[in-house]
């Protein structure tokens, strides 16, 4: 994910419980929880449990960290858990928005105390990075020449279809895609495209290079034209372990 994301502008977020306070004496709140206890309830019947799984559905708009990150749970959440009595089943969804509302107050008073600095970044791969290579013909052919010199040939040029894969990595940041593998959605589209593509074709089969340079353009296309019609948004969230006089050195310069 971090890969994917490495082009995007990274925001520091110092979560002090601010946010989170607004979020729970806000209007949305009883609407939002609601939705994310319609979704988790049938998962647990501790009380507890889903209360935490609760704070994993929120982001850090609302003024949560990451509750993944164990510093979090073990300074912020588990503390916050622990000064109520959940150990025990949920009995209806009012309950769950009362008790939830107690844990997320306690949490604020953690952030308080304990502010947590978070790397958020995110980004949507709707396919205009796609678009734009494909409508710089300069750029385009220069990228795939670069490209497909690098790449092993037989005697007479040709080029097994097998590479395509590893080409299009290399051309992706060109296309402002991220790498195979960073992104589960981004992986599922490509596969789609590569599908299409190949018709089941022998992946060892040689072809030329203008032939490779083709089925790589068409399946770049093909990428674009999926992202365009669903575009895939996707965001990262690091919480920054720095000790106490470095932070502090960072968030207040002299």
């Amino acid at each position: 994910m971090a890969a994917g994301l490495k082009r995007d502008p990274i925001v520091i977020l110092r979560m002090d419980g601010e946010d989170l306070l607004e979020f729970v004496n806000g209007p949305s709140y009883y609407t939002e929880m609601t939705s994310i206890f319609s979704q988790i309830q049938n998962s647990s019947t501790s009380l507890r449990e889903l209360v935490i799984e609760a704070f994993g559905r929120l982001n850090v708009d609302r003024g949560i960290p990451p509750t993944s990150d164990s510093w979090v749970f073990n300074n912020i959440v588990d503390p916050a858990l622990l000064s109520q009595a959940l150990n025990r089943p949920v009995s209806d969804q009012e309950t769950f928005l009362e008790e939830f509302k107690k844990v997320a107050l306690s949490v604020v008073n953690c952030l308080k105390e304990k502010p947590v600095i978070v790397a958020h970044s995110e980004n949507t791969f709707d396919g205009s990075g796609v678009k734009r290579l494909l409508s710089n013909k300069f750029e385009l052919e220069k990228t795939l020449n670069t490209t497909l010199g690098n790449l092993p040939k037989d005697r007479n040029g040709k080029i097994s279809k097998d590479y395509l894969q590893v080409t299009l990595d290399v051309v992706s940041p060109s296309a402002g895609l991220p790498p195979v593998g960073a992104i589960e959605e981004m992986d599922k589209v490509i596969s789609e495209a590569f599908k299409t593509m190949n018709n089941g074709d022998d992946k060892k089969m040689m072809i030329k290079e203008e032939e490779f340079k083709k089925i790589l353009i068409e399946i770049l296309g093909s990428i674009m034209l999926q992202l365009e019609g669903s575009p895939i948004a996707v965001s990262s969230n690091s919480v920054l372990h720095e000790p106490l006089s470095a932070s502090s050195t960072l968030l207040n310069p002299s």
